[in-house]
C-alpha cells in the first residue's frame, strides 16, 4: 500500500510513523507513507495556499489551486483507488471502513486546515470524507495519522501475529473482553481461574461471554 498525505503543516505527521508498528510496516516494505507540503505546489511569492472566504466570516479557506497541483502531480505518476478528505462533517470512522480502505493499494489523504477547502476541491477530487469524530481539531494531520494507524495495522504482516487484528473491539461489532498477564495473584486480586485452566474451548466461551457483557453494559449501541 502506497499513502500520500497533504499537509500545509507536514512537521505534524513527523512523530507517528517514524515509531512503533507504523515504521515497522514501512521498514518491512508493507507500507510507503509520503507526506507532501502543499506549500510546495503554490505558485505565490510567498507561497501562499490560503485567503479570505468569499462572502466574509472568520478564518480562512485553503485555496484550490496549490492543492489540485499536488493531487494532479501524484496522479499523473500512479492511479489512486480512493483521495480522502479528513473533516469533521465527513462519515465517522469505524472498524468496517478501516477494514476496508485497508486492502487498497494507492491512496490519498488531505489534510484540511483553517476553515478547511475551497468547496470546489471536495467536489472536483475528493471521492470520500472522513471524520475521527464529532469535534474540531486545529487541523486534518492528526485524524490523517489516526485513520493511517488503524487502516495500516490490518495489513498482512505488519503486526507480528496475524490473528490479533481479529480479535480487537468493533470486528464482530462487540468490545474486547477483559484481559489479563502476569502475576496470576496481585495482592490478592486474582486472574479468573478459567484463563489458567489450559481449557482452550472454555476460554474462548469465557471471552465472548465477556465481550457480550461488556458491549451490553458500555455500547448497547453496538449490538
Amino acid at each position: 500500500m502506497r499513502i500520500d498525505i497533504l499537509s500545509v503543516v507536514p512537521e505534524l505527521l513527523a512523530s507517528p510513523f517514524e515509531a512503533s508498528i507504523l515504521k515497522r510496516a514501512q521498514d518491512a516494505k508493507r507500507v510507503e507513507v509520503h507526506v507532501h507540503n502543499i506549500r510546495d505546489y503554490s505558485t505565490n511569492n510567498y507561497k501562499q495556499v490560503d485567503d479570505y472566504p468569499y462572502g466574509g466570516g472568520a478564518g480562512m479557506v485553503l485555496m484550490i489551486e496549490p492543492i489540485a497541483k499536488c493531487i494532479e502531480s501524484l496522479k499523473a505518476d500512479r492511479k489512486y483507488d480512493a483521495i480522502l478528505y479528513m473533516t469533521p462533517d465527513g462519515q465517522q470512522l469505524n472498524q468496517s471502513i478501516a477494514n476496508r480502505f485497508s486492502l487498497l493499494n494507492n491512496i490519498i489523504i488531505l489534510c484540511g486546515h483553517y476553515k478547511g477547502v475551497d468547496q470546489r476541491v471536495r467536489d472536483l477530487f475528493v471521492t470520500h470524507e472522513i471524520s475521527v469524530g464529532d469535534y474540531v481539531l486545529s487541523g486534518g494531520e492528526l485524524a490523517a495519522a489516526v485513520f493511517s494507524d488503524a487502516i495500516i495495522r490490518l495489513i498482512p504482516g505488519v503486526l507480528g501475529n496475524e490473528t490479533s487484528a481479529l480479535t480487537d473491539s468493533f470486528q464482530d461489532n462487540l468490545l474486547a473482553p477483559p484481559i489479563y498477564t502476569r502475576p496470576a495473584d496481585y495482592n490478592g486480586h486474582k486472574v479468573p481461574d478459567i484463563l489458567t485452566s489450559g481449557n482452550t474451548p472454555k476460554v474462548e466461551e469465557w471471552r465472548e461471554q465477556q465481550a457480550v457483557e461488556r458491549t451490553k453494559k458500555l455500547r448497547p449501541d453496538l449490538l
